[in-house]
């Protein structure tokens, strides 16, 4: 009986610590021999090993593609919640190659020795099942509820939940006897005996009573993999006994345990590397070879006779987890997510989860976020979505986005982080393409050694694609544009799952419509970028007292205007402190490397108010925008984030902003500088077509109500627009306030070519004419 699971290989090493290096050079000759996994015993009373946690986490640092495992943990001596921990860790740092071998116990002399507690055989069991719940529930840290185990041997009360770890760690159990053989039908995701301990015929009969506990409690098998601990000799003449003799005896004695059995890992124990290099060259790649005839003869025949394979035959898939299928949401078709999307898919369930589900501002609980690698497999991504037009479809670069709509409740999410490289086309021209899943304080990494900078946000953790579809207002506006600005063209998937370019000449009007409204039109998943030369550059921090806040942003915004085009600045506010007063922070960047430049450019705002706090330096575009951390993001609830465009501040402006400020209203205010080179693009050259502005104004509220109620009142009889990526109101006035009715036509036209459906709805939505 086979079980669907790709053949996999590893190694089981002795961690004896004399020398000291022995187990990792073997690890390291493993990865070397294209083994899937090396393990090691666990025994922590043995002073000749190595502690094996110690050794998996420098095995780890050591290698950089083969997973690791104990084979098998003695959990009486590894509390189970910190191994959980420890577990996780492990896995985090290592890129998501870490699985956990548990076993219940025995040598109990030697574990009371170390301070273990002694169990019978049957309490044995009955611990590791409450260990497993113990380990599980620290790792589900998208649970919220109170943490809480009373058990018999393992309790836990109220225990912080987390990390979680980089992927879904199976839980691999060591058995033989018939009550562990139940629990790992029960909660186990691998059965890992040893050949050299069982009869003819015991494992065929240990996979009927494990699969027979599954289907009790309601897992299906094929979930569980089988493993198992193999060894022998090499010899060059045949009929020498098990797995003794040549390499081909060794292929045929270990076949039938894949067709007939299902194992899915053989683990070959031995510490001679000539047996392991030997194993990894000419068993693993035969035995590979040999089973796919095998099963390909299989299907054959079953074709043939027209006979309905068993579910558990040879045709059959992994599936995932019970624990993964319970928390699955509904309208979502999870059996027909495309193969090539579903190895990489993260589910409500999976270890994963808590890193994709939400955004830098919104709390998301999306049933499904698909994970393509290609243009491709973001058209099978559409495809897929297009088959499910009762959930939402949020499509995420970043997830820096203010308006928090790359995630959903339920929903699918389309998430584009791995495509993220990077390369130069045309060294003459300073032509790059740049896919749409990098973040900008990667891209501006990536263009620092040619002296280069391309114009973005401020922030290195947003994400190219919702930034470079929408405007971009970043710290070389005023003089280098905005981020559609330097789009020569993109390569993007429509609503039908084509793949198109758009440039100046290929869909020109597409490529027009997709600067500034991109989110309406597909997927972009590749940008052609024209960029700059930009050298160093001064930037500024300065804290002002801003008690005159009126008087401040009248003459903040003035200096702004009417600087060189080499000063861009951005102006933050929020609520004052008791007893303190109100503090305006204000950021600029200076292209130029003259210390005496950068000076004389502050020096005019330098006079307008008290001035308390102050950095000052030389740095690089790549210094500045290099201010991120990892991607995931861990918000909750709804953002509450206004924006409007107007061009010079005036009077009355400063007046009602002052007093929006003080209402208590909002706790980030925020002015951009967006003029200078942005009013050289004529207003119908792109859909972004505010190009008279002069400042783009946000305001991020924890009360939707309130914030909303002073913003309609004070803030919005003075703009002239808004930009799309800071607004989190949609409707009708939302899409008025981004789009002129000409420009709002032209988009409705290209959006019913592009797009009838609506199936890129959930955004700032332009419906189709």
């Amino acid at each position: 009986m086979h079980y669907g699971h790709e053949l996999q290989f590893g190694t089981f090493i002795t961690p004896k610590n004399d020398p000291p290096q022995f187990a990792v050079r073997l690890a390291e000759l493993s990865e070397a021999s294209g083994y899937d996994l090396v393990t090691f015993q666990d025994h922590p009373y043995q002073p000749a090993f190595h502690d094996t946690q110690t050794l998996l986490a420098w095995v780890a640092a050591r290698t950089e593609r083969i997973h690791l495992a104990a084979n098998v943990t003695n959990l009486p001596l590894r509390p189970p919640a910190v191994l959980a921990r420890a577990a996780a860790s492990l896995d985090l740092l290592s890129g998501g190659r870490f699985e956990l071998g548990l076993g219940a116990g025995g040598f109990w002399d030697a574990i009371e020795a170390m301070g273990g507690r002694r169990l019978t055989p049957g309490q044995a069991v009955d611990a590791l099942s409450e260990g497993i719940d113990v380990i599980r529930g620290i790792w589900d840290q998208g649970d919220r509820a109170r943490f809480q185990i009373d058990g018999t041997y393992y309790r836990v009360d109220g225990a912080k939940r987390g990390p979680a770890p980089a992927h879904n760690i199976p839980i691999v159990i060591g058995a033989l006897k018939p009550r562990m053989l139940r629990l790992i039908g029960r909660k186990g995701d691998g059965w890992l005996p040893s050949l050299g301990y069982m009869q003819p015929g015991d494992y065929a009969a240990g996979n009927a009573r494990i699969d027979e506990a599954a289907i009790a409690a309601g897992r299906d098998p094929r979930e569980i993999r089988r493993l198992v601990n193999i060894g022998g000799r090499f010899g060059a003449g045949a009929g020498g006994g098990f797995l003794n003799g040549p390499a081909a005896q060794w292929v045929e004695q270990l076949l039938p345990y894949v067709i007939d059995d299902g194992v899915g890992t053989f683990i070959l124990a031995s510490d001679d590397p000539g047996t392991i290099v030997q194993f990894g060259e000419e068993v693993a790649p035969a035995l590979r070879d040999a089973v796919a005839r095998e099963l390909r003869a299989t299907d054959a025949a079953a074709s043939a006779d027209s006979i309905t394979l068993n579910p558990l035959g040879s045709a059959a898939a992994p599936v995932r987890s019970s624990t993964v299928r319970a928390k699955r949401r509904d309208g979502i078709d999870y059996a027909a997510v495309p193969a090539s999307l579903a190895a990489d898919a993260i589910e409500p369930g999976d270890a994963g989860y808590v890193r994709v589900k939400s955004t830098y501002m919104r709390g998301g609980a999306p049933g499904l976020v698909l994970r393509p690698a290609d243009a491709r497999q973001v058209a099978e991504a559409v495809d897929f979505a297009r088959a499910n037009p009762d959930v939402p479809l949020g499509v995420r670069s970043g997830g820096h986005g203010i308006s928090g709509r790359s995630t959903n409740d339920g929903g699918i999410v389309i998430d584009l982080s791995r495509l993220n490289a990077m390369e130069v086309l045309d060294e003459a021209s300073r032509l790059v393409r740049v896919e749409a899943g990098a973040r900008w304080q990667d891209v501006a990494a990536f263009l620092a050694p040619h002296g280069w900078a391309l114009s973005s946000g401020d922030y290195g953790g947003v994400g190219v694609g919702g930034l470079a579809t929408a405007g971009g207002i970043g710290w070389l506006v005023r003089e280098h544009g905005l981020t559609i600005d330097h789009v020569r063209a993109v390569e993007m998937v429509l609503a039908d799952g084509s793949i198109v370019r758009a440039d100046a000449s290929q869909h020109p009007d597409l490529f027009w419509a997709v600067r500034g409204a991109g989110a309406n039109l597909g997927i972009v998943t590749a940008f052609e970028f024209e960029v700059d030369e930009v050298g160093a550059l001064g930037f500024a921090q300065l804290a002002f007292d801003a008690s005159d806040t009126a008087g401040f942003l009248q003459a903040w915004g003035d200096w702004v205007v009417d600087s060189p085009r080499d000063v861009t600045s951005f102006m933050l506010m929020g609520g004052a402190r008791p007893g303190e007063p109100p503090v305006a922070q204000v950021m600029a960047t200076i292209d130029s490397d003259d210390p005496d430049t950068v000076i004389a450019r502050l020096q005019p705002l330098a006079e307008v108010a008290p001035l308390i706090g102050q950095d000052v330096r030389l740095t690089t575009y790549e210094s500045i925008m290099a201010n991120a951390a990892d991607g995931s993001h861990g918000a909750e609830g709804e953002p509450t984030a206004r924006t409007g465009l107007i061009g010079r501040i005036t009077p009355e402006f400063a007046r009602d902003a002052a007093r929006f400020v003080a209402s208590g209203a909002t706790y980030f205010f925020q002015l951009r500088a967006v003029g200078g080179a942005v009013h050289d693009v004529p207003a119908d050259a792109t859909a972004f077509a505010h190009r008279s502005a002069e400042f783009s104004v946000v305001a991020f509220g924890s009360s939707r109500h309130r914030t909303s109620e002073q913003w309609n009142e004070l803030m919005a009889p003075h703009f002239s627009g808004s930009y799309v990526s800071f607004e989190t109101e949609q409707g009708p006035a939302a899409i008025a306030a981004a789009y002129p009715p000409a420009t709002l036509e032209r988009l409705r036209a290209i959006k019913r070519e592009v797009d009838p459906d609506n199936v890129f709805r959930d955004n700032t939505n332009i419906e189709p004419a």
